[in-house]
């Protein structure tokens, strides 16, 4: 009888501490999952602020400004420029292809 006591009190105390270490463990993990959200947090933040200084950066105002400003660049004349629709074909380039015949 007193072996089977001692036996089960062994049993008992190696479950105790076994639960133990689980909830210590359970409690590690969750504190770190919740650094993790909170850091997933900020970097949803910080993507939204970055997002907002691209489109600052790139407003077709600025980029106009420091052409102006800085690279001394001017709009070119209307008699100059020549838009072309995609697909569409110009006589340069039917003059072009002819030259590579």
């Amino acid at each position: 009888m007193a072996r089977l006591s001692l036996l089960l009190l062994v049993a008992l105390t190696a479950c105790a501490l076994g639960l133990v270490t689980s909830q210590h463990l359970a409690r590690k993990l969750f504190a770190e999952f919740e650094r993790e959200q909170a850091r997933a947090q900020a970097l949803d933040v910080e993507w939204g602020q970055l997002q907002l200084e691209q489109s600052t950066w790139a407003m077709h105002s600025r980029v106009a400004r420091l052409a102006t400003e800085r690279l001394r660049m001017h709009q070119a004349d209307a008699k100059r420029v020549m838009v072309v629709e995609a697909g569409a074909a110009t006589p340069q380039d039917a003059a072009y292809a002819g030259a590579g015949q």
